[in-house]
C-alpha cells in the first residue's frame, strides 16, 4: 500500500486548499464515513467488531514495499491520506489521535465535524521526535478507563487488527502497553472488511477508472506487444514484458488512456507466464525465461492497476495453435467464469458464485473439476483482495449492491499428450473487474474480449493460415473455436480502409492533373532558393607602403588591426591579407628543429571564388615554409595567424549572410497609441551570440510586429507581421517547456546568426536532484506540497501564454491585418508521432497547417500545401519502423526524410494524410529521389505521358502484374503438355521464371533496341529487372542491401519467400 512508484498520487478524497500549498481533508465525505462507520460498528458490534467498546488502529511507517493494510486502507477510506506512525483510537465518545505535529495540524480541521456529525470530540496526542510516546499512551488509556467507569462497566474489550505485526518503535511500544493495559483484545478484521465491500459512488468511480486502465494497458499494450513479438519471432523474456506493462500503466497515455500519471499505480508486477511454468496465485511472479509461443503453447497475462489507491484486475490467456485440449479445455472455463460472474447478484450468497462456475465444468468436462481453482476469486477495493469476501464454496456472505469482485477462475496443472516439456503442463486463467449492479453485475474491464477468436491463433509451418473445420455449436450456442487470424477482417474496418483508398485514387488524380499543368507550364514551384556563388571582397592590407609596421627582425609578425600577416621574404617583410591564407601548420624534426609551412588560395582551390578572374596573367605564391629553432615562437605564430584568420572568416560570412536579406519595414513603436502587450521573463532560440551569462527578456507586441529584448542594449530582435508566415503556441504537457514559435518568410538575424525559426520560451519546473537515497512516502504532506506548487506553476505559465496568444488573435483578427491571415496555430498530439527528421529521434505533431517539431533543435517546420506527395518508404510485413519522404511542389528543393517512424503509427499517418488531401504512396525500399525529381524536370513530358506519380502506386502494379500472369496462363499453345496441379500451386517464383523465358524467345527483336544503349544504360535496366523480379535466387539479407539509387519503381519479394509463419494481424 505504501509503494507508489508513479511519485505521489494525489489521495482520494483530498482536495486542494485555496492557498494552492497543501491538501486538506475532505470534511464532507470525512463526515458521510464516520457516520457508517460508527452506525456499523452499532449494528454488528458483537458479530463482526469482536464486541469492542473501543477499537484501535495503529499504521506502521511508510515502506517500499508493495502491501495492503487494513489500517492504511482506514487511513484512506476516512481521510484521504495515510498517516504513517500514527495511532487512532475510537471510543464512543471521543477519538484520540496520537501523531506528529504535522500530522496533527493537518487533523485539526476534522474536530468540528466529528462533533456535528456524531456527536465525538477529537483529541490530539502530539508525540515530539525525541518521544516514545508512552505517557501519551498511558493518558489515552486513562481516557477509556474513565469512559467505562462512567457507563458503569468494570472491563472492555478494545478492538485490533490482530493480523498486522507491529513495526517501528512507535507501534512496538503501542502494542507491548495495550497489551499489559488490562484489556481483553478482539479482531475488529472482519468488521472493517465489511465496512470497506460496499462503495459509495466516489468508490465506485475510481474503481472504474482502475478498471478501464487495465483493460486499456491489456489492449493497446500487451496484446499488441505479444502479437509484434510472435509475428518476428523475437526472443524476449516474460520479466521484460513485466517491465513494459508496468511503464504503460505509470504512464496511462502509452496505453491511450488520459488519466493523470500521478494518481495511478500498480496493484501487483504485471504477470507474464509461458513454456511450461505456471502459477495462478495472484503472488506469482514473471521469471527471466523467454516467451515460449510454439505451437500448441498458452500465454497468461495479468495486469492490474490502481486509481486513486483503488485497485482492479483482469487477466487474460492467449492459445498458439491450441490442440484439442487446450481448446475444450478454454471454452468450459470461459462459460464457468461467466457463469460465476451472473450468479452475483443482490442478496445471493457469495458461495453462489463458485457453484454456479463448479456446476458448468461438472457438466461440461467433469475431468477437469480437480485441476479448477478453488476459488473464483475476492472482493476488491482499497484492498486487493478484501477479507471476508473469498468467492469459495463455503462463504455465506450475503451479496450486496455496488459490492466490488475480481472474479478469478482457472484450471491448473493440465497435461497434453506430448514429450515436449515446454507445453506439456499447462495453466489457463481468466479475471475481471466485476461491480454489483442492482440488477445485474456489471464487468468493467469488458472492454479487453476474452472471446475465443481473439484469444486463439492459428498457424501452420508454411506460413499458411490454418483452416479448421468449424464445429457444431452445442446447446448453449457456444461459438467454435475460430483463430483470430482468420477473423482479420472486419466489416467496419473494410468499409473505412475502402473510403481511404478511393479517396486516395481521386487525389491521385487531381494530383497528377496538377503536376502536369504546372509543369506544361513551365514552373517547378517557388524555384531555385540554392544561393549564388559567394565572392570575397578586395583584400586590402595596406593601401601604400607607407602604411607598413615598421620592420622589427626578419620574423614572422601578425599586424592584428589590419588583419595582415608579414612574412620575411630575400629580406624584405612582404605583407600578405590573412584571408588569402588557406592553412597554417607547423612540425618538429628530431633536432628541436621547427617547420612552418603557410599555403594559399590560388586560382582553382576555391571555385565560387571569382576574386582571381581580376587578376589573369598574375603570378600567384602558393606556399611558402620557414625554419626556426624557437618551437615557443612558432607554436605562438601558427596559433595567431588561425586566430586571426577565423575571426576574419567569421565576420565574411556574417557580412555575406547579412548581404542576402530581405529588407524590411521598420517596427513602428506602440508609444501612447496603445499598451503594448507583454510577455516577461522569456528564453529566445536561436541565443544571442557572446560568451556573457544568458539573459532573460521580454516579448512586446507594438503596431505593426514583436520586438524581443533583454536588459543588453545589442540583444534585440525584432519580428515583423508582415514576415511571419506560421505562428504556433505549444504548451507545456509532457515538455518541460511552453513556447511560441514564429516561422518566418524571410531571414532575419538574431545576433549573429541567420535563421526562419525564432522561439521563445519558459521551461515550466526546475530540474532538481534530490541527494541522498531516502525514498518518501506517496502521502507524505511535504513531498505533496511540492508537486502541487509545480503543477499551480505549469498552469499558471500556460495561462499566462494562452492570454497572450489570445490578445495577439484578437489583433490580428482587426481589418488592417486580415490580409496577412495569422493566427496562433496549436499542435494536435494525438496525431503526433515518434520519428528523426534530422539526426535524433522527436516527436513530431501535426496542426491544422503544417508538420512541426518544436523542441529539439534544428526545428522543423513543413507546410501542408507546399507538399505534393508523401511516400512512405520500407513499408512491409514484419518491419519495425519505416520512412516518409515528403516532396515538395518545387522540385529543385530536396526532399525532406523522416526516418525510423514506428510501425505503430502507420495506420495513424495514413489517416491524418488522407483528411488533409495529402496523396500518398507506399514502397518497400528507399527511393533515389534526387535522380527521379532530376528525371522528372529534365523531361517533363515523358513523367506527364507515363501517368505522373502513379510509377509509385504498387497496388495498380502488381494488379498490373497479375492481370498479365491470368492472360499468359489463358493462352496455351497447342503443342504445349498440360501443367500438373503442383505446377498451377507452385509459388511465385516459377512464374518468374516462366516470365524470362518468355523473354528469351523475344531476345532477337529486343537486340537491335539494346546495341544503341550505353552501358550504364544496361546495367541500370538490369538492375531494376532484378528488382522487380524479387530475384528470388538470391538471399534476404543480400536483397536489403540493395536499396534502389535509380529513378524507377521498387518491388520486393513476395510474402511467402521470407514470411516463416503467418502474420498475427
Amino acid at each position: 500500500m505504501a509503494d507508489h512508484r508513479n511519485g505521489n498520487p494525489q489521495p482520494p478524497n483530498a482536495m486542494a486548499t485555496g492557498a494552492g500549498n497543501a491538501y486538506a481533508i475532505n470534511l464532507a465525505t470525512f463526515s458521510a464515513r464516520l457516520k457508517a462507520l460508527y452506525s456499523h460498528w452499532d449494528q454488528h458490534k458483537s458479530y463482526l467488531w469482536g464486541s469492542s467498546d473501543v477499537f484501535a488502529i495503529a499504521t506502521p511507517p511508510a515502506s517500499e514495499d508493495l502491501r495492503y493494510l487494513k489500517s492504511s486502507a482506514l487511513n484512506i477510506w476516512l481521510l484521504g491520506y495515510e498517516f504513517p506512525e500514527t495511532i487512532m483510537v475510537f471510543t464512543r465518545k471521543q477519538i484520540h489521535f496520537l501523531c506528529s505535529q504535522k500530522k496533527a495540524s493537518l487533523l485539526e480541521v476534522v474536530k468540528r465535524s466529528a462533533l456535528e456529525a456524531v456527536g465525538l470530540d477529537v483529541v490530539m496526542h502530539v508525540k515530539a521526535k525525541s518521544d516514545d510516546g508512552s505517557a501519551l499512551m498511558d493518558a489515552i488509556f486513562s481516557a477509556i478507563h474513565a469512559q467505562l467507569k462512567a457507563d458503569g462497566a468494570d472491563s472492555a474489550y478494545v478492538g485490533h487488527i490482530a493480523r498486522e505485526t507491529p513495526e517501528g518503535k512507535l507501534l512496538e511500544t503501542w502494542t507491548e502497553k495495550l497489551n499489559g493495559a488490562g484489556f481483553q483484545l478482539s479482531d475488529v478484521t472482519n468488521g472493517l472488511s465489511d465496512l470497506f465491500a460496499v462503495k459509495d459512488i466516489g468508490e465506485i468511480i475510481n474503481m472504474k477508472k482502475a478498471a478501464f486502465l487495465s483493460a486499456s494497458v491489456m489492449n493497446n499494450v500487451v496484446v499488441p506487444k505479444l502479437e509484434n513479438v510472435i509475428d518476428e519471432e523475437k526472443k524476449v523474456a516474460h520479466s521484460s514484458l513485466m517491465d513494459e506493462a508496468e511503464k504503460a500503466i505509470l504512464e496511462p497515455s502509452k496505453a491511450k488512456v488520459k488519466l493523470k500519471a500521478e494518481n495511478v499505480d500498480i496493484c501487483y508486477p504485471p504477470i507474464f507466464q509461458s513454456g511450461g511454468e505456471f502459477d495462478l496465485r495472484p503472488s506469482a511472479a514473471s521469471n527471466d525465461e523467454l516467451l515460449y509461443y510454439d505451437s500448441a503453447s498458452v500465454i497468461i497475462c495479468a495486469v492490474g492497476a490502481r486509481y486513486n489507491s483503488y485497485c482492479s484486475n483482469i487477466a487474460r490467456t492467449y492459445l498458439i495453435d491450441a490442440n484439442p485440449l487446450q481448446s475444450k479445455a478454454y471454452e468450459v472455463l470461459l462459460k464457468a467464469h461467466e457463469a460465476a460472474i451472473n450468479a452475483l447478484k443482490p442478496g445471493i450468497r457469495v458461495s453462489a458464485a463458485y457453484q454456479a462456475a463448479l456446476s458448468v465444468v461438472e457438466r461440461d468436462a467433469p475431468e477437469l473439476v480437480p485441476n479448477l481453482t478453488k476459488s473464483a476469486g475476492t472482493g476488491i477495493g482499497l484492498e486487493f483482495r478484501e477479507s471476508g469476501l473469498n468467492l469459495n464454496a463455503k462463504n455465506d456472505r450475503v451479496v450486496k449492491t455496488n459490492m466490488v469482485f475480481n472474479v478469478s477462475l482457472g484450471f491448473q496443472n493440465l497435461r497434453s499428450h506430448t514429450n515436449n516439456p515446454k507445453n506439456q503442463n499447462f495453466s489457463l486463467l481468466l479475471a475481471d473487474t466485476v461491480i454489483i449492479g442492482e440488477k445485474s453485475p456489471e464487468v468493467v474491464t469488458v472492454k479487453s474480449s476474452k472471446a475465443v477468436k481473439d484469444v486463439a491463433y492459428s498457424f501452420n509451418e508454411d506460413g499458411e493460415e490454418e483452416v479448421r473445420p468449424k464445429a457444431k455449436a452445442d446447446g448453449n450456442g457456444a461459438e467454435s473455436l475460430v483463430s483470430k487470424t482468420t477473423l482479420r477482417s472486419d466489416n467496419g474496418e473494410i468499409s473505412k480502409e475502402e473510403l481511404r483508398r478511393q479517396h486516395q485514387a481521386e487525389l491521385a488524380r487531381q494530383k497528377n492533373e496538377e503536376t502536369a499543368r504546372r509543369l506544361a507550364g513551365g514552373g517547378n514551384g517557388a524555384g531555385d532558393h540554392r544561393g549564388g556563388a559567394k565572392t570575397s571582397s578586395d583584400l586590402v592590407a595596406y593601401k601604400s607602403v607607407n602604411d607598413l609596421p615598421p620592420p622589427k627582425d626578419l620574423m614572422i609578425q601578425i599586424d592584428q588591426k589590419n588583419e595582415a600577416v608579414l612574412l620575411p621574404i630575400y629580406g624584405t617583410m612582404v605583407p600578405f591579407h590573412v584571408a588569402t591564407i588557406r592553412t597554417v601548420s607547423s612540425q618538429q624534426d628530431t633536432n628541436r628543429t621547427c617547420y612552418i609551412r603557410i599555403i594559399f588560395n590560388v586560382p582553382g582551390t576555391n571555385p565560387q571564388d571569382t576574386n582571381f578572374l581580376k587578376y589573369q596573367g598574375a603570378t600567384f605564391l602558393k606556399e611558402v615554409s620557414f625554419r626556426s629553432k624557437d618551437p615557443r615562437h612558432s607554436s605562438e605564430v601558427v596559433q595567431g595567424i588561425k586566430t586571426l584568420r577565423r575571426h576574419v572568416v567569421a565576420r565574411e560570412s556574417e557580412r555575406a549572410e547579412r548581404a542576402t536579406l530581405v529588407t524590411q519595414e521598420r517596427l513602428q513603436l506602440a508609444g501612447n497609441r496603445f499598451k503594448p502587450i507583454r510577455l516577461s521573463d522569456l528564453w529566445i532560440r536561436p541565443v544571442f551570440g557572446g560568451r556573457g551569462r544568458k539573459l532573460p527578456g521580454t516579448l512586446e507586441v507594438h503596431v505593426n510586429g514583436f520586438r524581443f529584448s533583454t536588459t543588453r542594449a545589442d540583444e534585440r530582435v525584432d519580428i515583423m507581421f508582415a514576415n511571419i508566415k506560421h505562428a504556433f503556441f505549444q504548451p507545456a504537457e509532457k515538455e518541460m517547456i511552453t513556447l511560441l514559435h514564429f516561422h518566418l518568410h524571410n531571414h532575419i538575424m538574431v545576433g549573429n546568426k541567420k535563421t526562419k525559426d525564432v522561439q521563445f520560451y519558459v521551461e515550466v519546473m526546475d530540474v532538481v536532484q534530490t541527494l541522498g537515497g531516502a525514498k518518501r512516502s506517496a502521502y507524505d504532506p511535504d513531498e505533496i506540497e511540492e508537486e502541487q506548487r509545480e503543477r499551480d506553476r505549469k498552469n499558471k505559465i500556460n495561462m499566462d501564454f494562452q492570454s497572450f496568444v489570445n490578445r495577439v488573435n484578437d489583433l490580428w483578427g482587426q481589418s488592417q491585418f486580415k490580409d496577412l491571415d495569422l493566427e496562433f496555430d496549436q499542435p494536435l498530439r494525438e496525431l503526433g508521432f515518434h520519428g528523426v527528421p534530422h539526426k535524433a529521434s522527436a516527436f513530431i505533431v501535426p496542426t491544422s497547417s503544417c508538420l512541426v517539431e518544436l523542441i529539439e533543435t534544428p526545428f522543423l517546420v513543413v507546410t501542408l500545401i507546399e507538399i505534393e506527395i508523401v511516400n512512405l518508404e520500407r513499408v512491409g510485413l514484419g518491419q519495425k519502423n519505416f520512412d516518409m519522404t515528403i516532396v515538395f511542389k518545387d522540385f529543385k528543393r530536396d526532399v525532406l526524410r523522416i526516418d525510423s517512424i514506428p510501425s505503430t503509427s502507420l495506420d495513424g499517418i495514413k489517416e491524418w494524410l488522407d483528411t488533409t488531401d495529402i496523396k500518398y504512396y507506399e514502397s518497400r525500399l528507399n527511393l533515389n529521389w534526387r535522380q527521379i525529381l532530376k528525371t522528372i524536370t529534365d523531361d517533363p513530358q515523358s513523367f506527364i505521358d507515363d501517368g505522373g506519380w502513379e510509377f509509385l502506386n504498387l497496388e495498380a502494379s502488381d494488379s498490373d502484374s497479375e492481370n498479365s500472369e491470368d492472360s499468359d496462363q489463358g493462352y496455351e499453345p497447342s503443342d504445349a503438355e498440360p501443367e500438373s496441379e503442383s505446377e498451377d500451386e507452385d509459388s511465385d517464383s516459377e512464374s518468374l521464371v516462366e516470365s524470362e523465358d518468355d523473354e528469351e524467345e523475344d531476345s532477337d527483336e529486343e537486340s537491335e533496341e539494346e546495341k544503341g544503349k550505353t552501358w550504364e544504360e544496361l546495367e541500370r535496366e538490369a538492375s531494376n529487372a532484378d528488382r522487380e523480379n524479387g530475384d528470388e535466387s538470391d538471399s534476404e539479407e543480400e536483397r536489403k542491401r540493395r536499396k534502389m539509387k535509380a529513378f524507377g519503381k521498387s518491388r520486393a519479394p513476395s510474402s511467402s519467400s521470407f514470411t516463416k509463419r503467418a502474420k498475427m494481424r
